[in-house]
């Protein structure tokens, strides 16, 4: 799949909507075009085709349609990072704080010490990359664990706010397939 043919389809069904989100849940992250979606599965795949995985990780819930897309390919479990310690999430885990941009607060996040371990090589997927505070927070639980982070897999990625800048900075792989460069007035711009 070329990033042009995600470029249109965020063109033809994305929405700008109120405060300058985008909103993209008619195909990604609400209501999931599969087969298009299984196209972004095997441009991840090929762009990370060289590296050893052993887990994708994800945090939910709308990365975690992406992350099981992508996990066929490899062949490798999926690990998402909770929002909230549940009755069912037993015994010691991986906390990280994020800061949610649209919805406009602090949360934890929450992984299991039994699904991440030193010797694994994850790659994270998600459907976005803005602030980067999401992926700044699975990149925590990542270290903590002792693991290895092998890159991000990111379907949309705002580049006119810092966070791709952030993790790359790090010292991360952030492979963005959609880069906008400036939405507004209702006009969407990429960086090609």
């Amino acid at each position: 799949m070329s990033m042009k043919l995600l470029q249109e389809k965020i063109l033809k069904d994305g929405k700008i909507g109120e405060g300058n989100i985008l909103k993209v849940d008619s195909f990604v992250n609400h209501q999931i075009d599969v087969k298009f979606m299984n196209e972004v599965g095997k441009e991840f795949a090929r762009l990370f085709k060289d590296e050893e995985i052993t887990k994708i990780l994800t945090i939910e819930a709308s990365g975690i349609g992406i992350a099981c897309i992508v996990a066929q390919y490899f062949d490798v479990p999926v690990v998402f990072a909770k929002k909230s310690k549940t009755i069912n999430i037993a015994g010691d885990v991986y906390v990280s704080k994020v800061e949610s941009y649209t919805h406009k607060n602090v949360y934890d996040i929450i992984v299991s010490k039994e699904f991440l371990h030193k010797e694994d090589k994850v790659l994270i997927i998600d459907d976005f990359l803005a602030k980067g505070s999401a992926l700044n927070g699975l990149i925590e639980l990542i270290t903590a664990a002792g693991a290895t982070i092998v890159g991000a897999g990111i379907v949309i990625e705002k580049a006119y706010q810092n966070g791709g800048e952030l993790i790359r900075s790090r010292g991360v792989r952030v492979e963005s397939l959609a880069r906008i460069s400036s939405m507004s007035d209702g006009k969407i711009e990429f960086i090609d």
